[in-house]
């Protein structure tokens, strides 16, 4: 009896290990990370105080490499916000890829903020940028559960589409 009890706690641990692993589930979700994309102007895409890292914002890129553009809720559809938003999720993943060698070593994602190119009518921010979350705790688990902030703006750079910015916790 009681070895069967530690191995079934022995396979619970193992389970509990690899659905806590953000790179196991990276690949489970067919998500390859490119190069991050070099800043746009003078800054960094990280810099790392402590055991913090603060993550330059980023703005959603095509396949090929071509910004998502527009306003959301006049040019894109909320839905296609949304997706704008998990496309900069997966550009931070990359960043933090290759800032830290291996996502595992993530302990907390904690703090975006998030910001939506939309008319001053739109007010479904939040919304959208749950594109970037949804992402976060697809990869991390409850470690990619956050604080966050949801906005509008009148433009952003380049006129794409969102644009986020994010705090990270690591060991």
């Amino acid at each position: 009896m009681r070895q069967l009890l530690l191995l079934v706690l022995a396979g619970f641990l193992a389970t509990t290990s690899i659905a806590q692993d953000a790179e196991s589930r990276l690949k489970q979700k067919g998500i390859v990370l490119a190069a991050p994309g070099a800043p746009i102007a003078n800054y960094v895409n990280v810099v790392r105080v402590g055991n913090l890292l603060f993550l330059s914002g980023k703005g959603p890129k095509q396949p090929d490499g071509t910004d998502v553009t527009g306003k959301v809720g006049k040019d894109l559809t909320l839905e296609q916000g949304y997706e704008a938003a998990g496309m900069v999720a997966i550009a931070h993943l990359a960043v933090l890829k290759s800032e830290l060698g291996s996502l595992n070593k993530v302990k907390r994602i904690v703090k975006v903020l998030g910001m939506v190119n939309c008319e001053s009518n739109f007010y479904d921010q939040p919304k959208v940028i749950n594109g970037y979350s949804d992402m976060m705790v697809a990869i991390f688990g409850d470690k990619g559960k956050h604080a966050r902030s949801a906005v509008g703006m009148i433009s952003l750079p380049n006129n794409i589409a969102v644009e986020v910015e994010l705090v990270v916790e690591v060991e």
